[in-house]
């Protein structure tokens, strides 16, 4: 980062970043961590829609994009830190959302086991070792899409219907 865009922020805006570096948020729990990323967000967008609305305004002003890039230096530079930023606790959070999944998967299928759910675990060298002997659960054929099928088994069901008017008339 650059240091010059670092010290031309405000007290607020250097501890918020301060608090995105890898030791930081390695101590914040899943909460913490998602209180964290909304301030990162919020500043993110802040910056982002600054930048955009006066660069949108100089273009007119000074006759085209390239000539009003130069000019908007600082609020870009801190809404790309910003980004970084939030990409840095976006990856903390997702590892975080990741072991708590597992942990919650865990906990279910031994909380299933405990109760004696789900099939009977069969002996090793059984008929459900063997690949091709056993039933594919909830396999379905389908033609590509869920409104398709719908559709073509409702416009069966019609024909059917008209067939069996005729015949009882």
């Amino acid at each position: 980062m650059n240091q010059a865009l670092l010290n031309s922020m405000t007290a607020a805006e250097q501890k918020l970043i301060a608090e995105t570096t890898r030791s930081a948020l390695e101590d914040l729990d899943e909460e913490e961590l998602l209180a964290l990323h909304a301030r990162v967000r919020r500043a993110r967008s802040k910056y982002v829609t600054m930048y955009r609305r006066s660069a949108g305004g100089s273009v007119v002003k000074r006759g085209g994009r390239g000539f009003s890039y130069p000019k908007n230096q600082r609020d870009r530079g801190k809404a790309e830190v910003f980004e970084t930023a939030l990409a840095a606790v976006s990856r903390q959070v997702a590892v975080h959302a990741a072991r708590a999944a597992a942990e919650l998967k865990t906990s279910r299928l031994e909380a299933a086991r405990s109760r004696g759910g789900g099939p009977p675990a069969e002996a090793p060298g059984s008929a459900s070792d063997v690949p091709g002997l056993t039933r594919p659960r909830g396999v379905k054929k389908t033609t590509g899409g869920l409104k398709r099928d719908a559709s073509t088994r409702a416009a069966g069901a019609r024909r059917q219907a008209g067939r069996d008017t005729r015949a009882t008339d």
